[in-house]
């Protein structure tokens, strides 16, 4: 009886003292539109990553020591464009990049400007996450694909990335996962979604049930992505 009472105690501080979850008027106003909002910035900054992470990735590869086009000039320049975006910590590239985002998409404001330094910051990670998953094939068979008079495209898309695939699935998972705690940080400036929710109701208003809601829906929206990528990567894993 006591753990009953403490239990209902604790349900009831963590949702401001109402007695059901969801009766907090920004909740039942506020959560579904920012969840669809998050879910608008995940698909749209996620499909262009993975696009442009892949090719940027595969850039790498064919300019390093082993690609088919060795470059090592052109190698440096890319490596270290991938290096600068992946070191710049988001927040801080997202509110150097307002200038870009309103000349590109309007405004600055809302889930759609919040997609491009989205995409932008995440296509670095992807990039370099695709780079070592494809110089983990081995070499063994591009040299018997090449004996074969394999071109070189199909090198790239019949060995390389078929072989690499279930890794490159993972990273793209990775990479999805990490998006979406981007799309949190991008409420703090206007960017709408479930991070805008937290911190307008949850943090600023000091409403606990917004905010241990948000929370809990986050982890079931990372769940979800690992568990779909996971299933995907063994689907496609001819090993």
């Amino acid at each position: 009886m006591n753990t009953l009472i403490g239990s209902t105690g604790l349900l009831a501080l963590a949702t401001g003292g109402d007695d059901t979850w969801f009766s907090n008027p920004a909740i039942q106003r506020k959560l579904g539109p920012a969840t669809l909002e998050t879910f608008q910035m995940l698909g749209v900054s996620g499909a262009l990553t993975i696009v442009f992470g892949m090719l940027l990735g595969l850039a790498l590869v064919t300019t390093g020591k082993r690609g088919q086009h060795a470059n090592r000039a052109v190698y440096e320049v890319l490596s270290q464009i991938v290096n600068i975006g992946r070191s710049m910590p988001f927040i801080i590239l997202m509110v150097a990049l307002i200038p870009f985002t309103r000349m590109l998409v309007g405004t600055s404001l809302g889930w759609g400007a919040a997609c491009v330094p989205l995409t932008i910051g995440a296509i670095p990670f992807y990039a370099r996450l695709v780079e070592t998953a494809i110089n983990d094939v081995d070499h063994g068979k591009v040299e018997a694909a090449l004996m074969m008079g394999a071109s070189g495209n199909q090198i790239t898309w019949g060995v390389l990335v078929r072989e690499a695939l279930p890794t490159l699935i993972q990273s793209a998972t990775v990479t999805l996962i990490t998006l979406l705690g981007y799309t949190a940080m991008a409420g703090t400036v206007g960017g709408g979604g479930l991070g805008d929710l937290a911190i307008q109701y949850g943090y600023r208003q000091n409403a606990s049930d917004v905010m241990v809601i948000v929370v809990v829906l986050i982890v079931l929206v990372v769940a979800v992505i690992q568990v779909c990528g996971d299933m995907l990567s063994r689907l496609v894993d001819h090993r």
